[in-house]
């Protein structure tokens, strides 16, 4: 799987390098009780690294000082919100933009608008996600014919042999995700080889230098990063001038042409959607699967629900609303993995959470996955049970996080459609199992991955 350890971490540090940048004279003390600066250069940062990422750092930092607390990057404080009641008090974050792909585009060198203000950006984040919408509504055949491919190949496998779902599972985020992103030339399984490794390279490098600096020192490790990027950008550019030239509206790289962007911000677009398009859906389905075959009973509740609503014919879009316990199975998916378990904001105006002011232009770390295994949140918050979300109070508290509803990352809207359409064609045909004494860690960096290969059995459903 591909190597997050360093991206995670950095993640908040280029959030709060851009804030260094863009607001040099507005360091002020927010009061708020937490760590000092165990370093007068560096903050805490040296904490973070020693925790092993900064979702263990936030763990720990808000199991010492509570639900509101603050850490120090440099010279400069930053927030933390780690229950449910504060987030829901922090008023006036900045909701103009996708914090993923605002980091995302950071890391790569690419602006975050269209080249102007606010609205700018507001407006390209609308075409962006219109376009996602519109390769799912014309690509569905597509996803559904992928997905059958891998269940068809798991069902000729004898019952006893290991499945390694990481390695299958990537390749099926990788295959929905280009053929829908960028057209049919990804069905080509060159180009999918080739995409791969350079989406590995990048994703292997991308943002070690802004912790040490090692990415300048070793002359062969950049070369190799820029040099897969460099294709990566081609490769990308080449998709966009043939998608213009025959003029078809099936994609997402089609939909982006219709608008008023230029060809390299399309190609920046792409690039954004495909690498992170990826990871996460590869990860969901990862772990989908892995809690499935731990249920035996959530499970058989979910082929039931399926066979109700679908009988024998092939998921649709338009019946996808109607999979409410799938739903339910994917939302306790991200909840149990901690999908992704951090979220950060610039505060635009001032803000207060209980007594305590938040300054303008303040960094906001929203510790989600502090959160998403809070005892006072969720019952039994390690526990895989997807039951918990037919409660009102669930889904609320799961929509005020942004994992539902309109702050939901783009990204993971389509790929929760994938992972439906997975589960929708697998479920209807073979039982999961799960390895005798195997357990799978969570790594929780930016998107939680296994530590290890995750494997599991199957058999045949009877008729």
């Amino acid at each position: 799987m591909l190597d997050f350890a360093i991206f995670a971490v950095t993640f908040v540090i280029i959030l709060v390098g851009a804030v260094l940048y863009l607001y040099p004279s507005s360091r002020r003390a927010s009061g708020i009780p937490g760590l000092y600066p165990t370093d007068e250069k560096d903050g805490n940062l040296q904490d973070i690294i020693n925790k092993g990422s900064l979702h263990e750092f936030l763990v720990n930092l808000h199991q010492e000082f509570g639900p509101v607390a603050s850490f120090w990057f440099g010279r400069r404080p930053v927030v933390s919100l780690g229950s449910v009641n504060q987030l829901r008090q922090h008023i006036n974050p900045n909701h103009t933009t996708d914090s993923f792909e605002t980091m995302l585009k950071s890391l790569l060198g690419y602006p975050p608008g269209m080249g102007g203000g606010p609205n700018e950006s507001v407006v390209r984040k609308k075409l962006y996600e219109g376009a996602i919408n519109i390769s799912l509504k014309n690509n569905f055949p597509v996803m559904l014919k992928v997905t059958e491919e891998l269940v068809g190949k798991w069902k000729s496998f004898p019952e006893a042999q290991h499945i390694p779902l990481c390695a299958h599972l990537l390749g099926l985020a990788l295959k929905t995700v280009t053929q829908l992103g960028l057209g049919e030339r990804f069905k080509d399984d060159a180009e999918i080889i080739s995409f791969r490794k350079n989406h590995d390279a990048i994703w292997s490098e991308i943002g070690k230098g802004y912790m040490d600096g090692s990415l300048e020192k070793s002359s062969s490790r950049k070369t190799h990063y820029e040099k897969a990027l460099s294709e990566m950008e081609s490769m990308l550019l080449s998709v966009v001038k043939e998608r213009r030239d025959q003029r078809k509206q099936m994609a997402f790289v089609d939909a982006l042409l219709q608008s008023s962007l230029t060809e390299r911000q399309v190609m920046e677009d792409c690039m954004v959607f495909t690498l992170a398009g990826c990871v996460i859906t590869a990860n969901l389905c990862i772990w989908a699967l892995h809690f499935l075959s731990t249920s035996k009973e959530v499970q058989e509740k979910l082929h039931q629900e399926l066979q109700d609503v679908l009988g024998s014919d092939p998921v649709s879009l338009d019946k996808i609303p109607q999979l409410r316990y799938c739903q339910q199975v994917l939302n306790e998916t991200v909840r149990t993995a901690k999908l992704t378990p951090i979220a950060a904001r610039l505060q635009e105006v001032e803000g207060k959470v209980d007594q305590h002011v938040i300054p303008k232009e303040t960094l906001v770390i929203y510790a989600l996955g502090v959160v998403l295994q809070d005892a006072d949140t969720w019952s039994a918050p390690y526990r895989f049970d997807p039951d918990r979300f037919e409660e009102d109070s669930a889904r609320k508290s799961f929509c005020l996080l942004g994992f539902s509803g309109n702050q939901t990352c783009p990204e993971l809207r389509f790929a929760y459609t994938v992972a439906t359409v997975l589960l929708s064609t697998l479920v209807r045909q073979l039982k999961l199992h799960q390895l005798k004494n195997q357990v799978a860690e969570v790594r929780s960096e930016l998107v939680s991955t296994p530590k290890d290969e995750t494997w599991i059995t199957v058999n045949h459903r009877k008729s």
